[in-house]
């Protein structure tokens, strides 16, 4: 109904939010191949209006959009394709405060200070061991729900760093926690590298040496402006603050694949015993088990819409034998993996997130 939301939505009201960039770059896209917009606009909680104005909004719900986009698109690549279209200028002052840095090593630097002010779920790190790489990661927001906003993310940090130092490089490798199948070479030819899937973080491994790259016109009266303008609108935002289930979530993902996601082992990634681990998630009116359960729901649907195999999602959600993935796919929609795929296509929509 008109001026109402679904139920759902109103469990993205409390999360982190974001300057939007990559929602009017698809809202962009749509509008270019004819697709009406605002019907998938409401379905992922979001306003025409809001996107007009150029209002903060929530990451979970942009997230949710691009999947929506994608799929009603049939662009399977559709974060690689926003990121190309994308004049890297809207990025707003975290483009010109890279723009105007010393060299590659200190535009990542300040980028990691400063994203959140783009984007309060992200967070961006600089690490050196065992190679020198650029990590993203989500804090604040489910990560398994996502995959087509971290490919747009991480293709266009690749095209910005070109664009800053002036030569087409291409970094040694990229990995993303989501899984992906079938023909990987487009991705591969936009990357210039290999890029590996199903990986334990999102992040992108620079040959040595290309970090101190120096930035062509870098400015460092202009910088020092931008970041004195970063600092206090820095200044002006809440700290972002993480459910406890949504860190449990981001840790339970990358295990999944290995049958590894156990209430130990993700304890022990977080530095907890047990038994604090359990109360901290009982605080919340949540059990261990029962995350798991629902966050391999979540995936299987995706999964089985993608058209894998059952021997391959099962692998993929941590089951020992494609028998216990039926059984559970029965459990959750009343159908096995293949009576699912059969039934009639529906447009995803946004789960519950209580």
């Amino acid at each position: 109904m008109a001026g109402q939301r679904e139920p759902d939505i109103q469990n993205l009201i409390n999360g982190p939010t974001s300057w939007g960039l990559a929602t009017r770059l698809a809202v962009q896209h749509l509008e270019r191949v004819g697709i009406e917009v605002a019907p998938l606009l409401s379905r992922s909680g979001l306003s025409s209006a809001a996107i007009a104005e150029r209002r903060r909004i929530h990451v979970t719900a942009q997230m949710h959009f691009l999947q929506l986009v994608a799929h009603v698109s049939k662009n399977t690549w559709m974060g690689l394709a926003l990121a190309k279209e994308c004049d890297l200028r809207e990025m707003g002052m975290l483009y010109y405060v890279m723009a105007s840095s010393h060299d590659l090593n200190d535009a990542f630097t300040r980028l990691g200070r400063y994203v959140r002010l783009g984007n309060e779920a992200l967070v961006v790190r600089l690490k050196e061991k065992p190679a020198c790489s650029v990590e993203v990661s989500y804090t604040g927001v489910q990560r398994h729900r996502d995959q087509h906003n971290m490919e747009l993310l991480l293709f266009a940090l690749v095209r910005l760093c070109r664009k800053l130092v002036g030569r087409d490089l291409s970094p040694h490798k990229v990995r993303f926690v989501h899984h992906r199948t079938g023909d990987l070479t487009y991705i591969r030819r936009v990357f210039g590298c290999e890029v590996e899937f199903g990986a334990e973080t999102d992040e992108i491994i620079f040959n040595a040496g290309t970090l101190e790259l120096p930035v062509v016109g870098d400015d460092p009266f202009l910088n020092e402006l931008i970041l004195k303008m970063c600092d206090e609108a820095m200044t002006t935002r809440m700290a972002n603050t993480s459910r406890f289930r949504t860190i449990v979530e981001n840790n339970i993902a990358p295990l999944l694949p290995h049958a590894e996601a156990s209430i130990g082992t993700v304890a022990k990634r977080l530095g907890l015993s047990e038994r604090t681990f359990a109360r901290k998630l009982a605080a919340e009116g949540l059990s261990f088990s029962e995350v798991l359960d629902q966050m391999r729901r979540e995936l299987a649907m995706r999964y089985l819409e993608d058209d894998l195999q059952a021997s391959q999602i099962a692998w993929l959600l941590g089951f020992h034998h494609p028998s216990s993935f039926s059984h559970a796919c029965r459990r959750w929609t009343g159908k096995s993996p293949l009576e699912f795929r059969r039934a009639p296509v529906q447009i995803p929509t946004v789960e519950a997130t209580a």
